[in-house]
């Protein structure tokens, strides 16, 4: 499978007009060769150019994982003496005739780390940006990676529900979060995780990206979890929405209009519609029951071995859904200093709509 994805990405240099990629440590250098590298201070760089073997700059401590590719690659190491790294970056730039050329780089991914010796061992080349080839690469997930989103979906809901019965008036935020990662372990998530556990409640929950905090769950509170596993390289990313004990009527009357923008913008997703459908199909409820105001970011982004990538549902974006294509639903209602609500799916475009990998009840639950 690696190798066929290698031949992919080399066959689509041509278009923008690339000599080679360079890739350091991340979810495409991975989706490529099979390994995990540590992001470190140690640098890790893969070369690909068309027609030439992959050549792989790397520690000497990690030249085993050379070993384990899919692929020939030429392996250039270096020790532990800093001054001795450029060296393997120039050995590895001249075996591949790179000097001069056009080197695409990762602009979200690359650090300054890597980019200064790439630049100290090919000064006269350009690197532009290739991110665009990059996500095309991995844009529209086959079988086996919708399979290993699945499973990450299920351990996430199997791991929430285990926690459920633990929840209890006077519990931290912060303590909830550690059952809940507990859980996902135990229920077979790879150690990284995605994420770390947004739970949030009460005012917490009015901010959509809240940390967990020594708050301790009360009546009457909104109770947000937004979670996720991990399985063979690819995640899970939802969120659900519970009532601490008894919440008052708006908690009520906001949580059901979520839920009807999370059914909207689940129905609107299908081959051919642009990603702008969905957001507007949540929003429209939303905004409908004269709470716009408080939905203050986009309805989803993609999903895949990445939490955050592309596509990404907005309401501007007239990118068109395609078979294979993964990403989140997850419209909310945030009462600034009050209570939130966000309800939370993710989606897999196939022949005929949009699936819905995951199942997990989405009606409100009370829980404490």
């Amino acid at each position: 499978m690696t190798r066929a994805r290698l031949d992919n990405l080399t066959a689509s240099l041509s278009t923008p007009k690339l000599d080679a990629v360079v890739l350091n440590p991340g979810p495409t250098l991975t989706y490529l060769t099979g390994q995990q590298f540590h992001l470190m201070e140690r640098p890790v760089v893969l070369f690909i150019a068309p027609g030439k073997v992959p050549a792989l700059v790397l520690p000497e401590l990690e030249a085993l994982k050379a070993e384990r590719f899919p692929y020939k690659v030429q392996v250039f190491t270096y020790g532990e003496n800093p001054l001795e790294w450029g060296e393997a970056f120039r050995k590895a730039i001249l075996a591949l005739d790179l000097d001069g050329k056009q080197i695409g780089v990762e602009f979200r991914q690359l650090r300054l780390l890597e980019f200064d010796y790439l630049i100290a061992g090919a000064n006269n080349a350009d690197f532009p940006d290739a991110s665009e080839a990059l996500v095309q690469l991995r844009l529209r997930k086959d079988k086996a990676e919708v399979d290993a989103m699945r499973r990450a979906v299920k351990i996430a809901q199997d791991a929430l529900e285990a926690v459920i019965p633990l929840i209890k008036i006077g519990m931290t935020e912060r303590e909830l979060s550690g059952e809940l990662v507990i859980q996902l372990l135990r229920h077979g998530s790879d150690p990284e995780l995605p994420f770390s556990p947004i739970v949030s409640s009460g005012p917490n929950s009015s901010n959509p990206h809240a940390s967990p905090s020594d708050r301790k769950l009360q009546a009457g509170d909104m109770l947000v979890v937004d979670w996720g596993a991990t399985y063979n390289h690819y995640i899970s990313d939802l969120t659900r929405t519970f009532a601490v004990g008894e919440v008052d009527a708006e908690c009520q009357k906001i949580h059901k209009i979520v839920q009807e923008a999370n059914a909207a913008g689940r129905a609107a997703g299908k081959p051919g519609a642009p990603c702008a459908a969905v957001d507007i199909a949540a929003r429209e409820v939303i905004e409908k029951a004269g709470y716009g105001k408080y939905f203050t970011h986009r309805t989803g982004h993609g999903i895949g071995m990445e939490a955050h990538e592309d596509p990404y549902m907005r309401g501007d974006n007239q990118q068109l859904l395609e078979v294979g294509m993964a990403y989140t639903v997850e419209p909310g209602i945030y009462l600034p200093n009050r209570n939130g609500v966000r309800v939370e799916d993710n989606m897999v475009v196939t022949e005929t709509g949009a699936e819905s990998l995951s199942d997990m009840p989405r009606e409100i639950r009370v829980v404490g």
